[in-house]
């Protein structure tokens, strides 16, 4: 059973951006309002999920910083990385 559909969006669009709609929508074997509301809620979920909030403990965020502070520390895989020729100097 679907949730029933009470609130109404409208939108503007210039005529190119809406032939572009529809044309996407008819290659999808849907209807603009359906490719519409699905492009839509894709990219809100999208948007949302680039902005989590992460949160510690004044321990934990301390400890973080501490450890962003110290020297970083030679990593000899790295050191001999980085002394082999770039293949884009070849």
């Amino acid at each position: 059973m679907t949730a029933m559909k009470e609130q109404r969006l409208a939108v503007r669009v210039t005529a190119r951006q809406k032939q572009t709609i529809e044309r996407a929508a008819a290659v999808l074997g849907r209807n603009v309002t359906e490719f519409s509301v699905q492009a839509l809620i894709e990219r809100a979920e999208e948007v949302l999920t680039d902005q989590r909030l992460f949160a510690v403990s004044q321990e934990a965020w301390d400890e973080f910083m501490a450890r962003l502070d110290e020297p970083a520390r030679p990593l000899a895989e790295l050191v001999a990385l980085l002394q082999r020729p770039s293949v884009f100097d070849e």
